[in-house]
Parts: C-alpha cells; structure tokens; sequence
C-alpha cells in the first residue's frame, strides 16, 4: 500500500510541526538544561521545607503575687487581650508564683512581621490596663531561624583533660563569640553553660553586725560608686572643652575599697565586712562532652571514664540565606581560630552541622533521582530501543530542569519534599515519552505515511488524552496546597513541583520529544508493516494480541465471568477494610526517620539540687559511652542545651532549673550503621528507664520528628467545669496517666504538674518591724540579696569582652536553711541592727501548682510517646479505658487538642477531602472530554480499586520487614505520603485508562467489531502501560530505602500492581459491559 500522503491538520499538529521543521527544539532543550543547573546551583538547600509559625513568649514579672492571684489579675486579662488579634490559633499560658508566661501562636502561614506588630500593637496600647502588681514584662518573638544550625563545643583535648575547667572555656568561648559573629549571614550567636566571670562579694552577717552595715547599704554604696556622666563644657579662650565625671569601679580592688559605712567614726571598707572574689561565677549549671570508647578508639585515643567540662557555642542564620553556605563559612572560621586563638590542648567538636546534613541528604536524593533516571532509560533501552530512551532520556531532565527553574522563581528551597516529589514525578513525566514514542514508532512501523506525517499522526492521536491526563493530574495534587496546619507548608513543594513536572513534560511532549523521536526513527528500517488487525506490527503485536486476548475475551464473552469479577473486587474491598480494622496495617502520620542524632531529658522531682540532677546525668554518660553507634554527647544541667525546631516548638528552651538536664546524642552517619536511629533508639529504650528509675528521674527519649514538630505523640488535656478548683484538674491528669501507663508501647509518661513539695515563707510581724523603723520591702529586698544575689554595679576593665558584675550574696554556706538566715541583721531606725529572726518566723507552707491555660480554659496535661504501636490505636485502646475507670465527674479528657494525634486526624481528613475534590475535578474534565457522564464513572473505576494492591501489599511487607527490637515493635507504617502516592496513582490510571478508550474508539469508527477493538486496543496498549508501571515502580524503588517517603513508594508500587491489571482488564471488561449490547442489537 503506498503512503498516504494527506497532510495531518490541527492545532495541536501544526505546534509539533514548528517544531519538528525548525531549530526550536534544540535551543528549547539547551535552554531547558542551563536554566535547570543554574536553579541547582543557586537554590538554598535544606534538609526540610521552612515552616512559618509566628510565635511569641510574653513574659510578665509579679513579684510575691501567688500563682492564682497571678492568673485572675494578670493573665485571664492578658490572655483575653491576645485572643483577640487577628490571626491568633492559640494562646497558652502558665501561671506561677511572681511571674506570668503567655505563649501566643498564630495560624501557619501567617505573616511574621504583621502578627508581631499586631502583639506589639496590642500590648503597647493596653498597658494601661497592667494592674500594679506587674513590675515589668518582655515579648520574645520565637522563629525557626532563631534555631542553631551549627554548634561548636569547646573542650579540652585527649590528653589535657584535666587542664582547663569550664570557667577557662567559657572565656575562651567569650573571645570566639565576637570573632564568630562576623562570619556573613549570621544572625545570632549563643555561649551555653560554662561559669562567667564576676566579681563575687560574699558578706558575712557577724561582720556586717559588728561594724553596723546592713545589706541595703552594701547595695546602695556600690550602685552609687557605678556612675559616669557628661557634666557639660567648659568655655575658654575660644574653645569648647567637655567635662566627664568618670566614677566607675576600675578593679576588684578599687569594689574591696569601697567605704560602706561609718563605724566609731573610722570609715567602714567593703571587704571589712565581706570577701571579694574576681573568678567564676558560682555554678548554675554544668556541661560535659563525651565519646564512646568505640569513637576513641577508631581515633588511636584511651577510651575515658569520665566526661570533660565544655561550653558550646550555638550560631544562627538570616531569614532567607543558604543554610549550607552559612554553616561551611562559620566552620571554616572556626577552624582557623582554633589555629590561631586556642591555647594548646583545646580544641573545637562540631557537634551540629544542619548545613552539612541538609547537603547530604539533597546529594543523596539528587543522586538517587539519577540513578532513577539512568534506570528507567535502561529498562526503555532494552524494551523498546536505543533510540527510544534516548529521547526519553533527553524529556525527563528538560521537565525537571524547568521545574526546579520555576521552584527557585516561587521561593522554594531544595530539600527533601521537593526531591521526592520530582522522584515521584518520574513515573508521570516518563509516561508523556513512552506514550508519544510507542505511537510513532508504531505508526512509522505502519508505513501508511511518509515519517513526518506518521510523527505528527502519531502525536495528534495520543496528545489530547495526555493533555487531558496531565489536567487530571494537576487537579489532583492542586488541594494538597490547602492542608492546614503545619503539614501545609510542610508538602507545598510537592504541591507544587509534580503539577509543574508533569506540566513541562507535556510541554515535551509537544515539542521536543517529537522532534527528537522523528529524528532518530525517521531512517530506521523497520520490518514490513502488518495486517490492519495487527496494529502494533509484527509477530511482537501478534504475540501480544494472543496473550491479551487470552486473558480478556473470558469477561467479554460470558456475562457472568464480569459478575464473578465484581464479586471478587468487592469482596478484595472488603478484605483491605478488614486489614485496617483488625490493625494488620498500622497507620500513622509520618514515620520515624533515620538521623545523626537524638536527645534524652532528664527531668527530677522540683527541687532537686543541680548536684544531684548531675549525678544523675553521670550516670547516663557512662552507659552512652558503651553504645557503638555513639560518637559524642554533650550534656547540660540546669540550662538547656541549643534548641531545634522541635525544641522550639516544645519550648525546651525554658527548662533552666536546676532539676532539669538535656543530652544530646550524636550518632555515626547513617552511611557507617546497619540501624536505624528509632530502632536504635528503641534497643536503648530499656538500659536507659533503668538508669532513670535507679535515680528517680522522668526520661523522655525525644527523636527529631520527620515532620511538623508537637508538644508529645500524645497529649491528653483535662477540662473541668468552670468552678473546679486546678487541684481538681491535677488530680485529674494524674488519674489519667496511670491509666496510660497500664497501656503496653506507651513510653515517657509526665503530666504538667510538679511535684509536691514544701516552700518556706517568712511571715514578717509587721507591727514589731514598724516599731523597728524596719520596712516589708527592706526585709524582702534584704532576702533576695542574700539569697539569690543582687548586682548594684559592675567593674569596668579596658579589655574585658563581657559584662563584669559585682554580685552580693551571701556565702554557700549560709544559705543552707531559715536558722543561719535568720541570723542576717537589719539597721533599725536608731541604727541598731536587729536579726531577721525577731522580726518575724520562717514557715512550711506547701509549694504553689502552676496553673495552665490553653485558650483561656484551665488544662492539666499529660504527655506520652509510643514506642511499637500506632498513635491512632493508642488513642482508640485508651478512650475505651477510660470509659471503663473515668477520672472524677465535672472533668473531661480531650485527645484531639495537641499532640500527633490531632495532626493525624487533621492531616487525614485534609488529604481526605483533597482526594475527593481531585476525584470531582477529575470526573468534571472526562465529563468534559467524553460528553458522558457513565464514561467518566468507567475510566475512574481503576483509581478507588488500588487499594486492593496497597493494603495487602502493606501487611504482606510487615510480614516481611517488620521486626521487634528492644522489645518493642517496629513496624512499616502506612502513613501520609501513602496516600499522597494513591493520589499519584490516580493520574497514571486515569490515562492509561483514557487512551486506552480512545483507542477502542477509534478502531469502533474504523469499522473493526466492538470485541475485537478491545483485543486489539488492549495489545496495542499493554506494553507503554507495563513499561509506564515498570519505569514508575523503578524510579519509585530508591524512595522505599527512606524512612519518611517510604510510605509512598511503596504505596506506588503496591498500586501499580493493581492498576496496571485494573486499568487492562477492569475498564475494558466495564466498557463491553455498557457498550457491547448495542453492538448486538
């Protein structure tokens, strides 16, 4: 037959033509590539996406107020006020003894700048409104750039260990402070634990009665020598002189010399009366770095028994800049100060790189995507031809380039979410390629047109069901962008990058995949061309007709075969709805992933000494260098250590009492470990409790979560009725936790409360103290300094980097209990001195209960992880237990206010309802297409019909994979992203089933018989539908190697089981079924 040489017409032909005849699509290409490494050079990576929560601490001061006079006074009107703003989510609060602390949240993705100037705005103009009592307050804006992205531990090095203490560190630290706050693009830098310098003045009470001083006097004699004023200009002989009055104290002994006081008319000097100490500062906390005897001994070092002192310096970036190129800056500075300022035998540990962490994880993403990619062509290679995969191997890079392009333009970063959505892309992009390459060849194999009309026949047939597939695809991933919550900001980059993917392979798929596939097939000699009933040429379509029309002509022939067939998907619906009930697939948010690191909190009963909560902390130090994973830790008692986003969100960055200790735990690189950090985690879980219990503390092992950080996995709050006393409420959560903690996998209980305990409260007999001439505020002012220390002034040397304060207190040694106080003297009216003892009693009273508030209701909270069971079970397991042993009556327990769970149950009813407005989006447009509302309902059957591969393929893989560790399960959670891959899976069945239709119909309008249509369609479509399920599942498999993406890729391969079967035998068996009748009438 001699080729038909009519010229193919259209719009869509007459695109691919311009760019077939013309040079276009070389310089498309090029510049598809350049643009496409230019956005990888100069795009920040990170390791995840930003999440903008706005968020602020406001402090407020109320001395001697106690806790519930504090809340009705001070924060109900607080937080009322707060609650007003535009734009607030949330407003916490915590109300003590003296002090107020109000947490304001707003809705993610609100402005930073505007929320916080409305707070401003709001309190400025309000406080009028503070009640006396409120001494003073501060309003700390918290964001995610105020997180370390490196910290540098300073510590001795082997070998010197015994050399420098932490008071030696924390002023070399000091030095390297400034000098570090330099580097370009830093925005904050933080020195943690190590003593500071002061001057100490420690007054003795015999002394100070003897020459007749009391306190106060110390105090004011010192704020008073502390001054220096311009005092004006001279004016003389035409000139203009200033004049200064410089009193600063210049020295510790210039403090020492300080006349304080008159005695027998003899001038009474400060250290007549008290001991002058210039050196560190008493302790108020401690922090130690220590390494495994495993790490030291890789590094030819002695394995230690003990840790050593450290000060850790923490550096934050700017808002915007690369997090990558800050941390390598700051580290290259660092090093050279450790060259050149450090004294021998001190060295620097980075124990946080985030720049480091955010770079391996994109190069180890990018190079799987290659490798993706490399793969994919060579299973097309083999499958269809060199030539084949070589345009496919040119559109897949051109889509990626020009979507990463678009990404830097919208303001993305680089990081895992938008790695793995063009991961996930490479199944749709690969699809446009196969498609239009597997029609030309054909219809150049066909030899019914010269090559360039076949091309542009080729094109014209399959482009608007990929056109049209790629619409499906967008609207499907479209309402991914209106998850809220944190989740939102959290997958907008896959959002947004698989719609701009697949967009530009279409954009391939006009231009330069035809063009590139015209050129290399265009001389290629193929075989005869077949008969009209074999239409994908030769004994291959031939073959393949047989083999499909072997396994479909039984449900197009008998009636009751289609019967069976719906019988079996219902009752296969059934069993995966069966699966998740009986809890054979665990469901939950997202996974654990696998870092370099982890945190244990130390938490001892209130008040605990620092002494003891650092013995404690010694405890795990010794075990922790035991562990082979491990290769440092640093430590820190009574100050927190430098938090990350999920410390922040967690307000870790509170915890500086002296009951309190953080470890952080740094593990070789996950490339050096056959574990898992969570299985790891877990393996340790047991030692670690007992190491707790032996020295009664409250551990909590947190691991950084993969997503969206919480206040804890589980997070009960307790309501009561309006009336109910907090006590109550306590009462209440503690109830609560012993239920929990009957529940197995439930791990790190604790309830917001604190310990009871007592408290002393001197009870001044104010009549006697009148008669004294002796007032309240010189009694209590006289308590605090002696207690907790005042500092009137400050010493003032030319080379000091740092503040040097003059404390008064009194010495370690008397502030041990009300007897030695007692004995502190007052100066009278008539300028005797009176002991505090007789102007009033010391009594036990018992320690006040903070009171929390969560949007203006009183709350008690009570906090759990899990450790081998699923949030959701956990939850479930518990509400029927409480059911069964109810806390008191007027209280309520709330499971879906914080925690996972609450994100899990947002997260899902969002993906919920996005998949179902993807599914009316996608029904509009087939309705649109095919002018049929029951063809839409059959080209969509396939998409519902992938669970009956994802479900099973879930239980079959904990079956296969899932293991117990420690003791506790480790199970393969279906999660999140699993279903963000059956919303994928839908675009890819929606055209394969689409062009497959079209087809059938096509063969129908050429006169070939409804059945035989079928067949031969069925053959015609059955290898790019296998290769597009062959080539999704391979550019899928490198994902299942990650711990938070793995949910997905191996839901895509699970349901590209069932929908490559679905979408060949399902759709056509439905189409015969509404169709074949009217061919038999």
């Amino acid at each position: 037959m001699p080729p038909d040489q009519s010229r193919v017409r259209g719009f869509l032909p007459s695109i691919v033509r311009y760019f077939l005849t013309s040079q276009m699509s070389i310089i498309l290409a090029l510049a598809s590539l350049m643009v496409g490494a230019a956005a990888i050079m100069v795009t920040p990576r990170e390791e995840e996406p930003q999440i903008v929560v706005p968020m602020a601490d406001v402090l407020v001061q109320v001395p001697g107020a106690s806790a519930e006079e504090v809340e009705k006074l001070v924060t109900t009107p607080l937080e009322r006020l707060l609650w007003q703003i535009d734009g607030v989510e949330y407003v916490y609060s915590i109300s003590s003894k003296d002090r107020t602390s109000v947490t304001v949240r707003f809705f993610v993705g609100e402005n930073r700048e505007d929320s916080l100037l409305k707070l401003y705005n709001t309190i400025m103009k309000n406080q009028d409104l503070a009640p006396s009592i409120v001494t003073g307050w501060v309003v700390k804006p918290v964001e995610i750039d105020d997180v370390p992205i490196v910290t540098l531990t300073l510590h001795a090095d082997h070998g010197y260990e015994g050399r420098y203490s932490d008071f030696d560190l924390r002023r070399m630290a000091e030095e390297l402070f400034h000098r570090l706050a330099e580097v370009e693009d830093v925005s904050r830098v933080r020195l943690y634990s190590g003593r500071s310098r002061e001057v100490r003045v420690e007054l003795h009470p015999d002394r100070m009665a003897g020459f007749h001083v009391s306190p106060g006097e110390i105090a004011t004699a010192l704020s008073g020598a502390d001054r220096s004023l311009p005092a004006g200009h001279f004016v003389s002989g035409d000139a203009d002189t200033p004049v200064v009055s410089e009193s600063f104290l210049l020295s510790a002994d210039d403090a020492a010399s300080l006349v304080v006081g008159v005695f027998d008319d003899r001038p009474v000097y400060l250290r007549d009366v008290a001991d002058i100490l210039d050196g560190p500062a008493e302790p108020a906390s401690y922090s130690r770095i220590g390494f495994s005897d495993l790490y030291l001994t890789e590094h030819d070092c002695e394995p230690e028994n003990v840790s050593r002192p450290a000060v850790t310096i923490g550096l934050s970036k700017k808002k915007g800049v690369n997090a990558v190129g800050v941390a390598d800056a700051v580290i290259k500075r660092a090093r050279e100060l450790e060259r050149n300022v450090l004294p021998e035998g001190v060295t620097l540990t980075v124990t946080r790189d985030y720049g480091q962490t955010a770079h391996a994880k994109v190069n180890d993403l990018l190079s799987s995507l290659l490798f993706a990619i490399i793969t994919v062509i060579a299973l097309l290679a083999f499958t269809l031809g060199w030539r084949e995969a070589l345009v496919v191997a040119l559109a897949v890079p051109m889509s990626f380039s020009l979507a990463l392009f678009v990404n830097h333009l919208m303001g993305y970063t680089i990081n895992r979410v938008t790695l793995f959505a063009l991961i996930l892309s490479l199944g749709l992009v690969v699809d446009d390629p196969i498609t239009n390459v597997d029609n030309i060849q054909r219809h150049i194999r066909m030899g019914l047109r010269d090559p360039l009309e076949a091309t542009l026949a080729a094109v014209k047939e399959v482009l608007p069901p990929v056109i049209l597939s790629t619409l499906a695809i967008i609207v499907s991933f479209a309402p991914l962008f209106f998850i809220t919550g944190m989740m939102g900001p959290y997958m907008a980059p896959m959002a947004a990058n698989v719609p701009l993917t697949v967009s530009f392979s279409t954009v391939a798929a006009l231009t330069v995949v035809p063009w590139m596939a015209y050129l290399l097939l265009r001389n290629h000699k193929f075989r005869k061309p077949a008969p009209k009933d074999d239409t994908s040429g030769g004994k291959t379509g031939t073959r393949l007709q047989r083999i499909y029309g072997a396994a479909i002509t039984p449900f197009l022939s008998k009636s009751r075969n289609r019967w069976l067939l719906l019988t079996g998907i219902l009752a296969g619906l059934g069993l995966c709805a069966g699966l998740v009930v009986m809890r054979l697939v665990p469901l939950k948010m997202l996974p654990f992933d696998n870092k370099n690191e982890f945190q244990i909190l130390v938490d001892m009963p209130e008040g605990t000494t620092l002494e003891r909560t650092d013995r404690a902390v010694r405890d795990f130090e010794a075990y922790l260098r035991t562990v082979p994973e491990v290769t440092d830790f640093v430590t820190y008692a009574g100050r927190p250590s430098p938090m990350d986003f999920n410390g922040m969100v967690r307000h870790y960055y509170w915890r500086e009492q002296p009951n309190l200790a953080d470890i952080r735990v740094n593990l070789k690189d996950k490339s050096e470990r056959s574990m898992q950090s969570h299985a790891i985690g877990l393996r340790l879980r047991n030692d670690l409790q007992a190491i707790a219990d032996r020295n009664f503390v409250r551990m909590k092992l947190v691991e950084t979560p993969p997503g969206p950080p919480v206040i804890a996995t589980l997070t009960a709050e307790v309501y009561g009725r309006p009336a109910m006393d907090y006590g109550s409420l306590i009462q209440g959560a503690r109830h609560v936790e012993s239920v929990m903690s009957a529940l197995p996998g439930l791990v790190d209980l604790d309830d917001s409360s604190e310990t009871d305990r007592t408290m002393y409260d001197f009870v001044l007999d104010k009549e006697k103290a009148a008669l004294h001439g002796v007032t309240t505020a010189d009694v209590v002012d006289a308590l605090r300094l002696a207690l907790s220390g005042s500092t009137p002034a400050n010493v003032h040397l030319p080379n000091e980097r740092q503040p040097l304060p003059v404390r008064l207190v009194l010495p370690v040694a008397l502030r041990t209990g009300p007897d030695t106080l007692g004995e502190l003297r007052m100066k009278t009216a008539s300028g005797a001195m009176v002991p505090l003892a007789e102007l009033g009693s010391f009594r036990e009273v018992p320690a006040e209960q903070p009171i929390y508030h969560k949007n203006l209701r009183r709350v008690a909270y009570v906090y759990a992880e899990t450790a081998g069971i699923p949030p959701g079970e956990a939850v479930l397991d518990l509400q029927s237990m409480l059911k069964k042993d109810p806390p008191q009556p007027g209280l309520t327990t709330e499971w879906a206010g914080e925690g996972e769970w609450k994100i899990t149950l947002d997260v899902f009813r969002d993906l919920g309802i996005a998949f179902a407005a993807a599914l009316i989006g996608i029904f509009i447009l087939l309705v649109g297409q095919t002018g049929s509302f029951v063809m839409p309902a059959l080209i969509m059957s396939a998409i519902p019909l992938t669970l009956l591969g994802i479900l099973p393929g879930f239980w079959l893989l904990n079956l296969a994979v899932g293991s117990t560790v420690g003791g506790f399960g480790d199970p393969v959670f279906f999660t999140a992203t699993s279903m963000i891959g059956m919303i994928a899976l839908g675009g890819i069945v929606i055209r394969n089933s689409l062009v497959l239709i079209e087809f059938i119909q096509s063969e129908v309008k050429d006169g070939v018989p409804l059945k035989q249509a079928i067949v031969q369609s069925g053959a015609v479509r059955m290898r790019p539908i296998v290769l597009t399920a062959l080539t999704t599942a391979l550019g899928a498999w490198p994902i299942t190697l990650d711990p938070i993406f793995s949910g997905l890729a191996w839901a895509l391969i699970f349901g590209l089981v069932a929908s490559t079967l679905f979408t060949l035998v399902v759709v056509p068996s439905g189409y015969y079924a509404l169709y074949g009748g009217k061919e038999r009438v």
